[in-house]
C-alpha cells in the first residue's frame, strides 16, 4: 500500500499503474473481501483480476463448485466496474483449462465479458502450451468476443516470447510480460524481446517514435536495481547479442553488417562488438584495430604475430572477451601506440594474524613515474585490497584523477582445479568512474600476481582514456 501511495506522486507520463488481485473468495460477499477493498484503497484506476478457468483448479485448488466460480468472476468484475475502475480479467490456466474442458473455459470468459471486463487476458500459467496449439485456440475466440483479448504466458517450455508473438498474430491486442523475463520458475515473457520483434519484425508500433533505442539501457538498468545478473546472450539487449568472434563472420561483416546481423544494433540501443580470441582470424584484429583507430592497414607479419600472441595468451588462461580494456591496452602496445604510465620497481606484501584471529594485510609498493620514484605502504582488508590501496597512494601525487575510479567487481576463476592450491587462476576486475565501466584481466598461479596484472591494466586504461580526451 505504501508503494501505491508513493507512485501517485511520481508524475508518470507513459505508464498506468494497475493493482493486481483475485476474484472474491468462495462463499463471501465482494464488500467483505479484504483483497478487493485493498485494490480500491490503493487509488488506482486500473485493476487486474485473476480468476480460474480450469475446472480442475476450481475443484481442487479453490475447493468450490464450477457455478460458484462463475459467480465469483461475475460479481468481482461488476463490483470494480461499478466503482469506476478499468478491469483486465486474467483468465488463469486458460489454455490448460480449454484443452480439458473448452466449454467451461469459454463460459468463464463470457461471464467476465458480460460483467464489463475491458480485456480478457488468456493465461498460459504453467508455461507448457506449444505455439501451434496456442494459435489454434485463440483464432476462433477473437471472432467470438467483442472484448479485446490479451496474452499472458510463462516460459517453462521456453516458448514465452514466441507464444506472445503468435498470440498477437492470431488477434490478441495486449501482451503481459516483464522486463528481462523476470518471474516465477522459468520466468514470464521477456518484453525486451517482444517489443523489438513487434516493432521491427511485425511492423506494429508499440512505443512512442524513437523510444526503442532506449531498450538496452532500460534492460540493464532494471537488472542492476533488481540485483540480478544481466545475461550476456539475451536477445537484442545482451552484451553479446551483436558480438562476433568467428573469423569467417567478421570477414563478412567488414564488407556488410547484414551478413551476420538480423537488425542494426543501434535500433535497440545496443552496439556491435568484435571479439579477439582463440577463434579469431586476421579480420577480427583488423576490425578491432580500426575501431580503436590504430594504424593497422594490412595483413603484415606484425599483425600475424599479434594474433599468434593472443591465441597463446588465451591458451594460458587469458580471456579477452570479458576484458575489453586489457585487450585494447595489449593491441596499442603491440602496434606501438602505448607505453605504461608507471613501472613497478618492487612489491612486498605482509600478512599477519594476531591472537584475536584478526588478519591484517600490508602492501609496500615502489614504482617509478618517469625519473621519479614513489615508495609507499598501505593496509587493507586483504592482500589485494592492501595492494590496490598502496598503489593508489603511490600514484596519487602524479595522477590525482586516480581517486575518481573505484573497483566495481572482482572475480576469481580457478582454471585447473586438479592442481589444488597451486592451480592457475584468472582474475577479472571491473572498474568504474563517473562516466563508464571497463574490465581487465590477469592470469597466474599466484592470485596476487593475477590481481596485480588486472589492477595495473585498469589504472593504465583510465589514465590513457583521460589523456586521449584531454
Amino acid at each position: 500500500m505504501e508503494f501505491f501511495k508513493t507512485i501517485q506522486t511520481m508524475g508518470l507520463q507513459h505508464s498506468r499503474v494497475a493493482a493486481f488481485g483475485s476474484t472474491r473468495k468462495p462463499g463471501t460477499n465482494v464488500i467483505q473481501d479484504s483483497n478487493l477493498q485493498a485494490i480500491l484503497e490503493s487509488g488506482v484506476t486500473t485493476a487486474t483480476i485473476v480468476g480460474k478457468t480450469w475446472d480442475f483448479h476450481v475443484i481442487r485448488a479453490l475447493e468450490t463448485t464450477l457455478e460458484e466460480n462463475l459467480n465469483m468472476v461475475m460479481e468481482t468484475i461488476a463490483y470494480l466496474k461499478d466503482k469506476g475502475l478499468e478491469v483486465f480479467f486474467d483468465a488463469e490456466h486458460f489454455f490448460d483449462g480449454y484443452k480439458q474442458n473448452p466449454d467451461y473455459a469459454v463460459q468463464v470468459l463470457q461471464v467476465a465479458a458480460q460483467a464489463g471486463a475491458d480485456a480478457l487476458v488468456l493465461c498460459d500459467t504453467n508455461g507448457g502450451t506449444m505455439s501451434w496449439e496456442l494459435g489454434e485456440i485463440i483464432t476462433p475466440l477473437v471472432e467470438k468476443f467483442a472484448v479485446p483479448l490479451g496474452i499472458h504466458v510463462h516460459n517453462d517450455a521456453g516458448c514465452a516470447v514466441g507464444n506472445s508473438l503468435v498470440a498477437i498474430k492470431s488477434g490478441c491486442k495486449q501482451v503481459q510480460g516483464t522486463i528481462n523475463g523476470y518471474g516465477e520458475r522459468c520466468g514470464n515473457a521477456d518484453l525486451c524481446s517482444i517489443i523489438p520483434n513487434l516493432e521491427l519484425k511485425m511492423k506494429r508500433q508499440v512505443l512512442p517514435s524513437g523510444n526503442l533505442k532506449h531498450l538496452s539501457e532500460v534492460s540493464h538498468y532494471i537488472a542492476e536495481i533488481s540485483n540480478m545478473p544481466h545475461h550476456n546472450s539475451q536477445p537484442f539487449v545482451g552484451y553479446g547479442a551483436f558480438a562476433h568472434k568467428g573469423g569467417i563472420h567478421v570477414s563478412a561483416l567488414l564488407k556488410d553488417s547484414l551478413t551476420y546481423e538480423h537488425i542494426n544494433p543501434e535500433e535497440v540501443g545496443n552496439h556491435r562488438r568484435v571479439l579477439v580470441s582463440e577463434l579469431s582470424g586476421l579480420s577480427n584484429l583488423l576490425y578491432k584495430a580500426r575501431e580503436l583507430k590504430l594504424d593497422v592497414n594490412s595483413y603484415d607479419d606484425q599483425t600475424r604475430k599479434v594474433i599468434k600472441q593472443i591465441k597463446e595468451m588465451e591458451n594460458q588462461g587469458f580471456q579477452f572477451e570479458g576484458a575489453d580494456a586489457s585487450l585494447e591496452l595489449f593491441l596499442r602496445k603491440a602496434f606501438g601506440h602505448f607505453e605504461d604510465y608507471f613501472q613497478l620497481k618492487n612489491l612486498k606484501i605482509i600478512m599477519e594474524k594476531d591472537e584475536t584471529q584478526n588478519i591484517v594485510a600490508e602492501a609496500m609498493v615502489k614504482v617509478s613515474v618517469g625519473d621519479e620514484i614513489f615508495h609507499t605502504a598501505a593496509e587493507g582488508d586483504g592482500p589485494v585490497n592492501a595492494l590496490d590501496n598502496s598503489l593508489r597512494k603511490a600514484l596519487r601525487e602524479v595522477y590525482p584523477e586516480i581517486d575518481e575510479m573505484h573497483l566495481a567487481d572482482y572475480k576469481v576463476r580457478v582454471l585447473n582445479e586438479k592442481a589444488g592450491t597451486a592451480a592457475k587462476v584468472r582474475v577479472l576486475i571491473e572498474s568504474a568512474d563517473q562516466s563508464e565501466k571497463w574490465s581487465t584481466v590477469g592470469v597466474s598461479e599466484n592470485i596476487i600476481e593475477a590481481s596485480w596484472q588486472a589492477i595495473v591494466d585498469s589504472i593504465n586504461y583510465m589514465l590513457m582514456k583521460r589523456n586521449i580526451i584531454s
